[in-house]
Parts: structure tokens; C-alpha cells; sequence
């Protein structure tokens, strides 16, 4: 086996380790909203208050399939709807206090979980894993937001 496939085998392995690390950090997230909801959290988070209609194309979802959603979102207190300023007919969404909090807390809860796995790297060991990581996230670019979203990063 090549150096590439080498590398590219041991990527692999840590990255299965960092979607454990994910789905971790949701557990808790999903007992109150679905995953598709946390999504919507997340857009929410990254982009500020957005029109409901801006989140169902963001998503790929239908716009009626969305307002649904966003309807259990509202009721559960997680976001809310505003008049939007440029259109009165169409409606933003924002996130609330409790659902920046729940953002909040699955980020943190990651973070945690990651610091302690890189905790447990000796430390003569670390700055290869830090230069490592630099490397990997330089060669693969940018991450499509779309991608980061579905994936409710």
C-alpha cells in the first residue's frame, strides 16, 4: 500500500471517529427537535433571521413540506415568526434565546468531546496532528455551506 492510500486510509478510520463525535453531541438536541429541525437552528444561527421561504430552498425542501416544520419549531419556542420588513406577505424566521441555546450546546458539547480526544494525543505528538489537520482542511477547500448544513454543522 502506497503512502496516498496509507493516508488515505488512516482519514478515513478518523474521520468515522469525528462522526461518532457528531452524532454524540446531537443526541441530546434530538430529543427535542428532529434532525431536520436542528438544521433549520443551525441555518438560523449562521445567517440571522432569514426568510421562511430563503430556509425551504436552503434545505431543498418544498416550501409547504418547510412551513410545517417551521410551525413545530414556532409552537416548541425554538424560533419565531417577524413580519419581513420588504415583503408584507412573506415571513422571516429568527432563532429564540432557548433555540441559540440548543445550537449553543451541541457546538460546546463537540468542542468538549474534540479537545478531549486531542487531550489524549501525547503532546509530543499534538503539533503533527494540528499541521495535519491544517493540511487536510487546505487541500480539501472550503466546505460547501450547503454541505455543512445538512449535516447540521
Amino acid at each position: 500500500m502506497d503512502d496516498v492510500e496509507s493516508t488515505a486510509d488512516a482519514t478515513l478510520h478518523a474521520s468515522r471517529a469525528l462522526v461518532a463525535v457528531i452524532a454524540r453531541s446531537l443526541a441530546s438536541a434530538l430529543e427535542d427537535v428532529s434532525l431536520p429541525q436542528f438544521r433549520v437552528l443551525v441555518l438560523l444561527s449562521n445567517n440571522g433571521p432569514l426568510r421562511q421561504g430563503v430556509v425551504a430552498e436552503q434545505l431543498g425542501v418544498h416550501a409547504s413540506t418547510f412551513s410545517r416544520n417551521a410551525g413545530r419549531l414556532v409552537a416548541g419556542g425554538w424560533v419565531r415568526r417577524l413580519e419581513d420588513p420588504d415583503n408584507g406577505q412573506a415571513k422571516r424566521l429568527e432563532l429564540t434565546d432557548a433555540g441559540r441555546a440548543l445550537v449553543d450546546q451541541v457546538t460546546e458539547q463537540r468542542r468538549a468531546e474534540i479537545a478531549a480526544v486531542v487531550a489524549a494525543v501525547p503532546a509530543a505528538e499534538r503539533p503533527a496532528v494540528l499541521a495535519a489537520f491544517r493540511a487536510f482542511a487546505h487541500a480539501a477547500g472550503e466546505p460547501d455551506p450547503q454541505d455543512l448544513q445538512t449535516l447540521a454543522m
